[in-house]
């Protein structure tokens, strides 16, 4: 099998691992609904957000939404090119895994803003219904991303001699993720950490 099929499975793989896992949390969970996987530091709490990972946000409104949307194609479409640069180019394994895993998130992410307000209702003080019968909450594009891996490595009161935090509530890991956000991550981590060599002989 050609290392090209084998990614197109990969990336089929691990999107359908990130859709079923969102679409079980929207069809059973309502926004704030969380539950402990592994004592307190590992929860699945749902939440929402209209921005990038980590619920990071462009603008505000439909406007910033739209940008977001869009912006997010162009780069698909960009990275889709680059992958299929790099097979052909017949790259390390481990760069065309890396950039594999940072399509595979960016696209699991756009569905969710393309889809996910066509065909939920909304999540507050309810649990959304899968293609509801008065339609969904938003519009093409302006779906919300779900979100719902929550870390919190470390809750509590910073000691006073820290300076400006001291005795301030802190938590640690604070950004709640998803699967989509992670696969991005673990892609661009292996390229700064074990792929440097590939790009230093680009130059």
């Amino acid at each position: 099998m050609s290392t090209g099929k084998k990614l197109i499975i990969f990336i089929i793989a691990l999107l359908v691992i990130d859709q079923v896992v969102k679409i079980w949390i929207k069809t059973h969970m309502m926004i704030g609904d969380e539950f402990s996987v592994f004592g307190d530091w590992f929860k699945i709490h749902f939440i929402e957000n209209n921005g990038m990972a980590f619920g990071m946000e462009l603008g505000g409104g439909k406007w910033g939404k739209t940008v977001l949307s869009v912006f997010r194609l162009v780069a698909v479409v960009g990275i889709a090119w680059y992958l299929r640069h790099l097979i052909k180019q017949k790259a390390p394994t481990g760069v065309i895994l890396s950039f594999g895993l940072i399509f595979c998130g960016a696209v699991g992410n756009i569905i969710d803003s393309m889809f996910y307000g066509m065909i939920f209702n909304d999540s507050y003080s309810q649990v959304a219904t899968l293609f509801p019968q008065g339609g969904g909450y938003s519009s093409f594009l302006h779906g919300k991303v779900v979100d719902m891996l929550y870390f919190p490595l470390y809750e509590g009161f910073l000691p006073d001699w820290i300076p400006f935090w001291g005795n301030k509530f802190f938590v640690f890991f604070r950004p709640v993720f998803n699967l989509a956000d992670s696969y991005i991550t673990i892609g661009v981590l292996i390229l700064l950490l074990f792929q440097r060599k590939f790009f230093a002989t680009k130059k």
